[in-house]
């Protein structure tokens, strides 16, 4: 097991690479996102040790039990999934330092709220439809900009850049159009310098299409199935809000 993880990890570090030679980037502007949902702490561990250091879950429950097993190993953890209100102590009582997946202003609001209470700040990236399903979660690409102009009043709430899914379709330039359209959504945001706005992050891409997300703009790709194997479940059941 540990040298399947290993070959797999490799094997994605080499895609990322070519990805950005191929797209005259820097490969030090990509980071590799381990997303962990289903993986023990064991499994996690294997790729931490090989030298990686940002993980990700999309279920409250995954981080919580995971915690304890991971406090040990060095490593940095964001959260990915769709978030509830009632979720939000948890998320931070576990060690999020990032939460890509805002997407309302009442979620920014109780956050803000949890937050200040207990003088913290996290940085967080507004998740956009850019697929434009009724299956995905996310701000629709016409309201970004007010909802950013709204969310950056809370100061506890850091805003880093943007995240989406892109379109699951082996249609490549379909699936090209959601990640150009996150890209230009950051463009007009950053051309409106809005104080207390940063828009350095694009957390687009995964197994299936990284390097076209890459080829995009993309800074963050979030990887699982590649390195650590296929799940038992779709992942339509991982963005269910009623499972979140």
């Amino acid at each position: 097991m540990n040298d399947q993880i290993i070959d797999n990890l490799n094997s994605i570090l080499e895609r990322i690479s070519n990805a950005c030679i191929s797209s005259n980037r820097n490969p030090a502007e990509v980071r590799l996102l381990l997303a962990t949902k289903t993986v023990s702490a064991d499994r996690i561990k294997i790729a931490l040790r090989a030298g990686q250091t940002l993980i990700a879950e999309n279920k409250v429950q995954e981080l919580k039990e995971k915690y304890d097993s991971l406090l040990d190993t060095p490593h940095t953890n964001h959260f990915i999934g769709h978030l509830q209100s009632n979720k939000i102590k948890d998320i931070l009582k576990y060690g999020v330092t990032c939460i890509q997946s805002i997407d309302r202003l009442e979620l920014a609001e109780k956050l803000h709220q949890r937050l200040s209470a207990e003088k913290k700040k996290i940085d967080v990236l507004i998740q956009v439809n850019t697929s434009d399903e009724e299956s995905k979660f996310g701000v629709h690409p016409d309201n970004v900009i007010d909802l950013i102009k709204e969310i950056s009043k809370f100061e506890t709430l850091k805003i880093k850049g943007l995240m989406t899914i892109g379109l699951f379709s082996a249609e490549t330039e379909k699936v090209r159009a959601c990640f150009r359209l996150l890209k230009n959504i950051q463009q007009q945001v950053l051309a409106l310098s809005m104080p207390d706005v940063e828009m350095n992050e694009l957390s687009m891409g995964m197994s299936g299409d990284l390097e076209t997300a890459i080829e995009e703009g993309a800074t963050i790709v979030r990887v699982g199935t590649a390195i650590f194997g296929q799940r038992n479940r779709p992942d339509s059941y991982y963005w269910n809000e009623n499972l979140s």
